[in-house]
């Protein structure tokens, strides 16, 4: 657990500042209060500030749900959140009205959402987890659809015999292209380009 000492005039203001910096609410930490403040002599003279020790509490769930419903609050979106902590994983399954907002040209959106719950996350817990997003089960339909166009364009290529070049797609897309194709002993495959135009090249295997 992270655990860090924080200063202030007031004990309350030393546990905000300990807040602040963790972006997390008082519910999401431990709290232990070293010193209280002191005034000194004429509010002078053996002035002290008061010290706190926070500890952030490692409840995955609770970490995600709150960074994401303030995500949500933000967006004005109603939605539903089921959340699967599974070892080194998170899992979170999304669903309501108006979802398409969320997912984004081919999933652009979910995918950068999952960037940052996964920073924000992980930033003040020392175990690290892998976070998965996904909103009425679009990564599920998304891998069909890539499946499809796989197979459609190894079809191609070993009847024209000439390499096809498919559209940048992230990492995860890629290695789904790459999978499905990759016990195709006629075709091989490989990606080439720079994130984020990274892409995957289908050509014959000679």
């Amino acid at each position: 657990m992270k655990t860090e000492e924080f200063y202030g005039d007031t004990v309350d203001e030393a546990i905000e500042i300990g807040l602040s910096k963790f972006g997390l609410e008082i519910d999401g930490v431990e709290i232990e209060i070293i010193n209280m403040q002191t005034n000194g002599f004429l509010g002078l003279i053996g002035k002290k500030q008061a010290k706190v020790k926070l500890t952030v509490t490692e409840n995955p769930e609770e970490d995600i749900r709150r960074f994401l419903n303030k995500v949500f609050n933000a967006m004005n979106l109603k939605v539903n959140m089921e959340i699967k902590v599974k070892e080194n994983s998170i899992y979170v399954e999304i669903k309501g009205p108006n979802i398409g907002v969320l997912i984004g040209r081919r999933g652009q959106t979910l995918d950068s959402l999952q960037y940052l719950t996964s920073i924000a996350y992980n930033k003040n817990n020392e175990k690290y987890k892998r976070v998965y997003l996904n909103a009425e089960n679009y990564r599920e339909k998304r891998e069909e659809t890539l499946t499809r166009l796989a197979t459609k364009m190894a079809r191609k290529v070993k009847k024209e015999k000439r390499t096809v070049v498919l559209e940048p797609m992230n990492r995860y897309e890629r290695r789904i292209i790459h999978a499905s194709l990759q016990g195709d002993s006629y075709i091989k495959t490989y990606s080439e380009g720079e994130e984020p135009y990274r892409k995957v090249v289908i050509s014959v295997n000679n």
